[in-house]
């Protein structure tokens, strides 16, 4: 399927964590600025207790699991209050895998994207990705969200989101990330920042190095071309940029030098193989940025 471009539902995992009220709380601006009704999951997965629990002690630990995720959801849902209290939440309480049951809800309430903090209870300080949150990117066919520990001072508001950078590597799954990103920043009313990475190391075996290069240029120049495009049909304001390095690196320091609010890439490019459908680039940005990212998946995957 090719995700929609309008938000009208969106849908909060939750698990109590600082991580994902820090997720809940950008993802709840979104939808107050979007006009979404928001969902918000927590997950009772039992398989947490150990078969090694007695049966007293596993009835007890079974207990506390419905009550802390029972609590999780009544955060959220007093935070979306707090908000904004015209906010449309519905709320649920599901038991089975973790990942399982965000999928089938994200397609059983047919939700247009999902917003979730990157670390949560199961987190390790030196790991910014969760395991759930990286599933879940690699597995649902709607945008998601993914918001870092770092981003709790920020907003997603028109006054908290200025600048949207849109890497684009001239790609199907770039493309849809393009449109995707373009119609939030119209919703946002903010400045879309395109941005090409000519990477250098194919260059090192080249029989023709300079030759190599500009077609690699040009290349970079007519993806940008198509965001310019796109994005001024939206009335959207835009600058591009062809850069040269490794992805991963070029999109960081652009981060940091443009002072960069929110990106928004495809998870799938030139290098994704079959069913590997997190790319490696995207991926990494994830693990290392310090602002939200939509990670929008291949269409018609």
């Amino acid at each position: 399927m090719t995700p929609r471009a309008s938000i009208e539902t969106i849908l909060i995992p939750t698990d109590g964590s600082v991580g994902a009220r820090v997720g809940a709380a950008r993802g709840l601006e979104l939808a107050a600025t979007a006009g979404a009704a928001v969902h918000v999951l927590a997950v009772v997965d039992e398989s947490w207790i150990g078969s090694a629990v007695a049966d007293d002690d596993a009835e007890s630990a079974r207990s506390e699991l419905v009550a802390a995720a029972e609590e999780a959801v009544e955060t959220v849902e007093r935070m979306a209050a707090e908000l904004d209290p015209d906010l449309s939440v519905t709320t649920a309480v599901e038991r089975g895998s973790v990942v399982d049951e965000i999928v089938a809800y994200t397609e059983s309430a047919d939700v247009d994207a999902i917003a979730m903090g990157t670390k949560g209870l199961t987190g390790l300080d030196h790991v910014v990705l969760g395991s759930v949150t990286e599933t879940v990117l690699r597995t649902v066919s709607v945008p998601v969200l993914a918001i870092p520990p770092a981003a709790r001072d920020g907003s997603l508001t028109t006054d908290g989101v200025a600048d949207i950078l849109l890497p684009t590597d001239g790609s199907k799954g770039a493309a849809a990330a393009v449109d995707w990103g373009i119609g939030v920043a119209d919703r946002l009313d903010a400045m879309v920042h395109a941005l090409f990475s000519v990477d250098t190391s194919r260059l090192v075996s080249a029989s023709d190095p300079q030759d190599v290069l500009s077609h690699l240029e040009r290349e970079g120049q007519d993806a940008l071309g198509v965001v310019r495009n796109r994005a001024r049909d939206r009335g959207c304001s835009v600058t591009g940029t062809v850069a040269s390095g490794p992805a991963v690196d070029v999109i960081l320091a652009y981060l940091d030098e443009h002072d960069i609010d929110l990106v928004v890439m495809g998870t799938h490019g030139r290098s994704g193989l079959g069913q590997h459908l997190l790319g490696s680039t995207t991926e990494n940005v994830v693990r290392n940025a310090a602002v939200p990212l939509f990670c929008v998946p291949l269409p018609n995957r």
